[in-house]
């Protein structure tokens, strides 16, 4: 899965995101707001905000910078924006794997339903990482590879139809954790039947992250 094809895909996407989307996911997206951090004029940045979903759910005392790489997904946000008078709320062009941001930037760093849809998901969290101050939340909500073994088949299988949409089906949280060394604070299941899961975590202290060694952390 390259960027490029990630493009086409939420380019023809982007019109009908929301009545595919909203419903479906709109469970999951506002359990990320019970997880921020209850912090008076905190600084938040949504990573791959997409056409804007969750932008009324902020407090307006939230200042919020949201990013995407999908030019087309940003003028849908950008419509919302205006419709909904939300003045906190500002939108950038942006890859996420090379976030323009100096370290230490936002009270809280998010990633809703976007993980699996990047070719290089751990440079992502990287990022996120990198951006969130010391004492912060990195939170990044996903459809992950199911602990099933009869329904991991049939995620593994349908995701070379799932590609070419954007997203793909096989991604493992447990070898994301352990590639990246993200320690969550917890995981929570969401959404239909709890095959999405809200990865919660807190940046204890500055600097990079360090891949795990050893056994993927438990799930």
């Amino acid at each position: 899965m390259d960027q490029a094809s990630i493009d086409r895909a939420y380019a023809r996407l982007s019109r009908h995101y929301d009545l595919l989307f909203e419903r479906v996911f709109d469970g999951g997206r506002r359990r990320i707001f019970r997880a921020l951090p209850d912090r008076p004029a905190a600084r938040v940045l949504e990573v791959g905000v997409g056409t804007g979903l969750s932008l009324p759910l902020y407090p307006k005392t939230t200042r919020v910078v949201g990013i995407d790489y999908s030019g087309d997904m940003l003028r849908c946000a950008s419509e919302r924006i205006h419709l909904d008078r939300l003045p906190n709320v500002s939108l950038l062009r942006m890859d996420a794997t090379n976030l323009v941001f100096p370290d230490g930037t936002f009270d809280a760093v998010i990633a809703a339903y976007v993980i699996s849809a990047t070719p290089h998901p751990e440079r992502v969290i990287a990022e996120m990482w990198r951006v969130c101050r010391s004492g912060g939340r990195i939170l990044f909500l996903n459809h992950f590879l199911s602990e099933n073994t009869l329904l991991a088949r049939v995620e593994r299988g349908i995701n070379r139809w799932t590609k070419p949409w954007g997203f793909r089906t096989d991604l493992e949280l447990a070898g994301l954790l352990q590639q990246t060394g993200l320690r969550p604070d917890r995981i929570e299941r969401v959404n239909l039947f709890g095959m999405w899961r809200l990865v919660v975590c807190t940046k204890r202290k500055a600097g990079s992250l360090t891949p795990a060694t050893g056994s993927p952390p438990g799930t």
